[in-house]
């Protein structure tokens, strides 16, 4: 049968800005319109952070993915504005100006430049929609900068609320500038504001210029022509018409300046400023700022209509606030997370008994003697194994997830959840495979195939091992529920999350590699094809098994020769440092420790082979059943897990994944075996 192969162009934009070529996007706003959650929306697990020299003042930095493009994001401390700037203004209005080489005027400065790195090359400035006309002062002095520039308008939602319509088209064009509306707390537009930043650069998109009234300008001509000598533009490193604004408002950090540099010239500048103060109704600096507001405000009624409060809400706007809302999102993820548990121990534990239990059944009586009959069940029972896995497990749980993804859902999940993974070293990305983790560990690890790369990869995997999947839960619930109760199952499901929360933050040290934060895209809801959720499905599902099948019955076979050639007894006997001195468990348990790698609901069935009997309390006390649990949820991934990280992870790295599960295994159920034992010894 010929296959045939669906090729994917991606569009390359030139020049590709990655490595020491990444942009530097800097974001720039007044107090409050939002910069700083844009900047924790897409920021790397580790941003650095300082201070602007000579001040209090805090800016973040991290290194961001744009598609196939890289970004230094900046989060400058809050600027009110370019005129007049106060200490710490002037320090971030340096930075925008300068950067880390400050010009010949400011070589004299004891705290040299503001910051240790150059100047943006694109800037966004973040405007509260709500309260346009305040921002668009601060919008007509950045286009003074000469800088390519984008506009996030920001808290659309609140805007919509209470009646304001923006033309963000009209805004865009008066101020030559691209427009972006965005909700930040909900991740709504920032994948879009981000690559326009990037276009904008491509394009060498400046902002038009946004001269000051006629009457204003025509005064100030006399003085932007004694200003205009290349000598000046050199000595500050500014555009002219900036140069041109400063002096006319008579900012008191570029008139000392040019007083120190450029003394002869200082009677002449103060006589033209006086002169064009003498044909205006206020003091200059006055009549400029006067002027100002009032373009802001021209500006603001051109673009925006007021209309009456909307009440009314459509159902995207509930889906939003269940699955995006800051506080009231994570009652979305955990909705989602119920689905996943309904799946896996309702829906999937049925089609298990439908399909690989009756198959158990029907193979319980063929017991053959033979080595052939023994390899021949060998295989059978791989291939049976292999059938508990897909059609329960794995199908199920891929099908939902892809509906969900393809409906938008799990975009909304990874953005709400993106900090708390951030506190592991992982991106909110990785969440989807986390939950395919809770049905079977082996779908879940390729998936990190298409979200991940490098040491996130890595990291993902080993932590997803330690994910107790269906089958690992299912020991648990069986014995932990019967002879441990509610909160004995609750207490080893809860000591699997404090290990990964733990075993995080120590796996990012051994990879110190630090992986870009990630612009995560929130698409519109829409309602999956049937067409597309089988294909998505098969393309995730259909390599897992050329992987796992010559493995798992591989496997299988090497351990039914073991038992058939009466290996049992030195399999336990080499067995006893870890079961009975190290974990206080019968001898006799480890060949279902060994055998579990197989599949570990099969140690169950051992346990119970082991001891000759299906009530295991006569044989283990509370304490050894709880060790014994304990270690089977962490040791050793199943064989199919391993093969899988074979090819997602490499060799070595899929090692070491065994050898720390076998230690995290071994040291927290024998830590917790003692404390039990000390806390019995206490009570006895």
């Amino acid at each position: 049968m010929k296959k045939t192969f669906v090729s994917t162009s991606v569009p390359l934009n030139f020049p590709l800005y990655r490595g020491e070529k990444r942009l530097r996007i800097a974001l720039v706003g007044i107090p409050n319109s939002g910069k700083s959650t844009i900047f924790n929306a897409v920021s790397s697990t580790s941003f650095h952070t300082g201070e602007l020299a000579g001040t209090h003042r805090v800016y973040g930095e991290s290194r961001v993915q744009i598609g196939l493009d890289e970004a230094s994001v900046f989060d400058l401390p809050s600027i009110h504005s370019l005129h007049h700037a106060e200490h710490d203004d002037l320090i971030a209005l340096k930075y925008l100006l300068w950067g880390n080489e400050l010009p010949p005027i400011s070589n004299h400065e004891p705290d040299g430049p503001p910051a240790p790195f150059a100047p943006p090359d694109v800037i966004i400035q973040v405007i509260d929609a709500t309260s346009l006309e305040r921002h668009l002062e601060l919008s007509l002095e950045l286009s003074e900068l000469g800088r390519p520039m984008v506009i996030a308008l920001n808290m659309m939602d609140q805007a919509w609320e209470k009646g304001l319509h923006i033309n963000t088209k009209t805004l865009s064009k008066q101020l030559g500038v691209p427009v972006v509306p965005t909700v930040a707390v909900m991740g709504h537009g920032i994948s879009e504001l981000f690559s326009t930043a990037v276009d904008a650069v491509r394009q060498n998109k400046c902002p038009l210029p946004q001269p000051a009234s006629k009457h204003i300008c025509e005064s100030l001509q006399p003085l932007s022509r004694a200003l205009n000598r290349p000598e000046l533009h050199q000595a500050f490193g500014v555009p002219h018409p900036f140069l041109v604004m400063q002096m006319a408002e008579g900012d008191s950090y570029f008139l000392q300046e040019m007083q120190m540099h450029f003394p002869e010239l200082m009677p002449e500048l103060i006589k033209l400023r006086e002169e064009a103060e003498k044909s205006l109704p206020r003091p200059l600096a006055e009549e400029l700022h006067a002027d100002r507001h009032h373009r802001a405000a021209l500006l603001f009624e051109t673009v925006t209509r007021v209309g009456a409060p909307h009440e009314g809400r459509g159902w995207r706007y509930w889906m939003d606030e269940l699955f995006l809302h800051p506080q009231w999102g994570l009652l979305g993820s955990l909705a989602v997370f119920a689905a996943v548990l309904f799946v896996v121990f309702e829906i999937s534990t049925w089609l298990d008994a439908m399909t690989a239990g009756r198959l158990i059944d029907w193979m319980a009586d063929w017991q053959p003697t033979s080595t052939a009959g023994v390899i021949g069940r060998a295989v059978s029972d791989g291939l049976v194994g292999l059938i508990g896995i897909v059609i329960p497990y794995m199908l199920p749980l891929v099908l939902l997830l892809v509906a969900l993804e393809e409906a938008g859902i799990m975009h909304r999940i990874a953005f709400v959840v993106d900090r708390g993974f951030h506190r592991i070293g992982l991106h909110g990305g990785v969440a989807v495979p986390f939950l395919l983790g809770l049905g079977c560990n082996v779908p879940a690890i390729a998936s990190l195939t298409r979200t991940t790369s490098g040491r996130e990869r890595i990291v993902a995997s080993l932590l997803i091992t330690f994910v107790p999947c269906s089958a690992r839960s299912a020991v648990i619930l069986a014995l932990a529920g019967k002879y441990l109760g509610g909160f004995g199952v609750f207490g080893i499901f809860m000591l699997s999350i404090i290990v990964i929360a733990i075993m995080g933050p120590l796996l990012t040290r051994r990879f110190p590699e630090t992986m870009p934060g990630q612009v995560q895209e929130i698409p519109p809801y829409t309602l999956p094809s049937f067409h597309t959720l089988l294909h998505q499905t098969w393309l995730r599902t259909s390599d897992i098994l050329t992987i796992v099948t010559p493995l798992l019955v591989g496997g299988s076979v090497v351990l039914a020769l073991l038992n058939h050639f009466g290996a049992d007894q030195i399999i336990n006997t080499l067995f006893i440092p870890v079961t009975s001195w190290w974990l206080g468990l019968p001898v006799v348990l480890g060949v279902p420790i060994l055998f579990g790698v197989l599949r570990k609901e099969l140690s169950l069935l051992m346990i119970y082979q082991a001891l000759g009997t299906f009530e295991v309390n006569r044989y283990m006390d509370w304490v050894q059943l709880t060790t014994f649990l304990l270690f089977l949820t962490f040791y050793v991934p199943c064989i199919s897990t391993f093969a899988v990280m074979l090819k997602t992870i490499g060799r070595k790295e899929a090692l070491f994944s065994v050898m720390l599960s076998v230690g995290v295994a071994l040291l927290v159920s024998g830590l917790v075996r003692f404390l039990l034992e000390g806390i019995r010894y206490f009570y006895s």
